[in-house]
């Protein structure tokens, strides 16, 4: 899947200089991050729907149109493939393959770095 998804964004890549008029991913790039991002929301929600519903093929499709609207989101942000996937290879060291980053655990995290940047100096008198 990694190849495929590879694929798809060199072929998103090479679309941002194409004609939006002829090109949807072009037409996405041009419209901004905003759009793209809610597309990409949109996606999500139609496979939640569908997985509700228990449309196992309309999933698949979803799925599909979720993950190319991501890599569109991908090459907007000007995050690579490989960026992803060093991140989750970080997270399987940690914590196994199924695993991810408690939101709870990231947060103390953040916190953490955050504290020492976030108090005051002392005001002089």
């Amino acid at each position: 899947m990694a190849d495929s998804l590879e694929r798809l964004h060199a072929a998103v890549l090479a679309a941002r200089t194409a004609d939006p008029a002829a090109s949807r991913t072009a037409r996405l790039l041009h419209d901004g991050r905003p759009k793209v991002a809610k597309k990409l929301g949109e996606e999500a929600v139609e496979v939640v729907i569908d997985a509700l519903n228990g449309n196992r093929d309309a999933v698949v499709r979803e799925s599909a149109d979720l993950l190319y609207h991501l890599v569109v989101l991908w090459v907007s942000a000007g995050v690579t493939p490989k960026s992803v996937w060093k991140e989750m290879d970080r997270r399987e060291r940690l914590f196994g393959i199924a695993e991810k980053v408690h939101k709870d655990r990231r947060a103390a995290a953040r916190r953490k770095v955050a504290a020492p940047a976030m108090r005051r100096a002392p005001e002089p008198h």
